[in-house]
């Protein structure tokens, strides 16, 4: 398995991977992974990244990254808050702040860990977005509307939450990982209704616009030292609103995530 994976980066210049289950393999594979990966990466001059992917705690997750192991992992704890937190108007943003800082606390303010819109086990957050899917549903429910129904967005609104979910993502300490489609509100029930087909054309005006807005985001984070590296605050936390700040030397951004009327402002 480790000299298939070497074969990857040697012969296709893969950039890095994704480890499913991590917390299901044996920790001796994912030390022999990181140390002949890690020659790899000195023999290529380039860094190459493995994020894994495991459901638990805090520590249990932090349990798989560092020296000898994994650079990161998805950040699940804080993604099964913030999920219902962007998708719905009653769920209060100060689980989000206090979500955030207990993620935080345990990786550090300056980590690797996968800051995610979404994925393949659960179903598409535009789905809950624009309500015609509810978090009180069994999960073998979501799949067999997954094969049955013909799920479409059915409130404009999902857009303006999903571009706020992003707009989080990219600008709090972490890696942002969009789950495709997601750029462009897919929707979706369980699997495997959330693993339609990529659409690249015939977009409509409200998906053109998203994808817009992210490909914004993704430029203003790239060219903002103080969003990939700045120290972060939390400013205030309160029912509908979440404000923080990040400064890098004389650099400083304050962003504010408005759930009242939808809005993201940079300041």
């Amino acid at each position: 398995m480790v000299d298939s994976a070497l074969h990857w980066i040697t012969e296709y210049d893969f950039d890095g991977f994704r480890h499913d289950a991590t917390k299901h393999i044996p920790n001796n594979f994912w030390r022999t992974l990181n140390k002949k990966v890690k020659i790899v990466s000195q023999e290529k001059n380039k860094y190459i990244y493995q994020i894994g992917e495991t459901y638990g705690t805090h520590d249990l997750i932090n349990s798989y990254i560092g020296s000898g192991l994994l650079d990161a992992q998805f950040d699940f704890t804080m993604y099964d808050v913030a999920l219902p937190v962007f998708a719905t108007q009653e769920e209060s943003m100060t689980r989000l702040g206090e979500a955030l800082e207990a993620s935080l606390s345990t990786y550090g303010y300056h980590h690797l860990m996968g800051n995610i819109t979404g994925n393949q086990d659960k179903p598409r957050f535009m789905g809950y977005a624009d309500g015609t899917l509810n978090f009180n549903t069994p999960r073998q429910e979501y799949k067999r509307r997954g094969w049955k129904d013909s799920i479409t967005v059915q409130d404009s609104i999902a857009y303006k939450k999903m571009a706020m979910f992003n707009a989080f993502n990219m600008t709090i300490p972490g890696i942002p990982i969009i789950y495709y489609g997601d750029e462009i509100g897919m929707t979706g029930a369980g699997d495997p209704d959330n693993r339609r087909m990529m659409r690249f054309e015939n977009l409509s005006q409200h998906e053109k616009q998203l994808q817009q807005k992210i490909a914004q985001l993704i430029k203003y984070r790239n060219t903002h030292m103080a969003m990939l590296y700045g120290d972060f605050t939390i400013v205030e936390n309160t029912e509908t609103r979440l404000v923080y700040k990040r400064k890098y030397f004389t650099e400083g951004i304050t962003v504010e995530l408005d759930k009242s009327n939808w809005t993201v402002t940079f300041k």
